[in-house]
């Protein structure tokens, strides 16, 4: 079937089937503990906010998502645009080993992910694994809950955020505000990673117009 034959003759749209659904999402380097007390650190995009809830999407045979079923504690990193280098040297590895079937055609185990990614562990305040200290937005959390999604290939994790911490020039002088005009998150758009373009207006509800 041909995409002329998909369009909707009312709008113009084609009916597509996309083996993916990251539509521009911001990219996190979760930290977790592994087993022996050492860290693991992973590169996702499935990740949102409600309140002080961080809901979190994880493959269920992934290394993170093992560790957070013995472990609660998580530190969800958030990078800027021009650290999508250090993401995608995270991207083909994993800290599971043997490698799960699915992966082993493109990922290679490695457990010094950090050294593997040129960053650098930090110390956090509130939960065992380490910060990432290049990352402009530092989130200490534990994870409350987690579920299986209705496939069953992936684990719905509710994390309560516990500390926040911003490099300074991000933040509003004097209030704890993160700047919008200064902070920038790596966007994965489809496989490819973006930063935000100019601020086209605020919402209604903007501490920081």
């Amino acid at each position: 079937m041909t995409t002329e034959n998909l369009a909707d003759p009312a709008s113009g749209h084609l009916a597509i089937t996309p083996k993916i659904l990251y539509f521009g999402t911001p990219v996190a380097l979760l930290s977790t503990e592994n087993p022996d007390g050492t860290a693991n650190l992973a590169p996702m995009s499935s990740a949102w906010a409600l309140g002080r809830t961080v809901v979190l999407g994880l493959a269920c045979d992934s290394r993170t998502a093992a560790n957070l079923a013995d472990r609660p504690d998580l530190v969800i990193n958030l990078p800027a645009p021009d650290q999508w280098r250090a993401v995608e040297r995270l991207a083909p590895l994993t800290g599971t080993d043997p490698v799960p079937a699915r992966k082993r055609d493109r990922f290679r185990h490695e457990p010094a992910k950090f050294a593997a990614a040129g960053l650098t562990p930090q110390p956090a305040e509130r939960v065992r694994p380490p910060r990432v200290a290049e990352c402009p937005l530092q989130l200490e959390a534990r994870a409350d809950r987690a579920r299986p999604d209705v496939t069953g290939e992936f684990r719905i994790v509710e994390a309560s955020v516990l500390e926040v911490h911003a490099a300074p020039g991000i933040v509003v002088p004097g209030t704890h505000h993160v700047d919008p005009g200064r902070w920038s998150p790596l966007i994965y758009n489809f496989r490819h990673y973006f930063g935000l373009g100019d601020e086209l207006g605020h919402s209604f509800r903007s501490e920081t117009p």
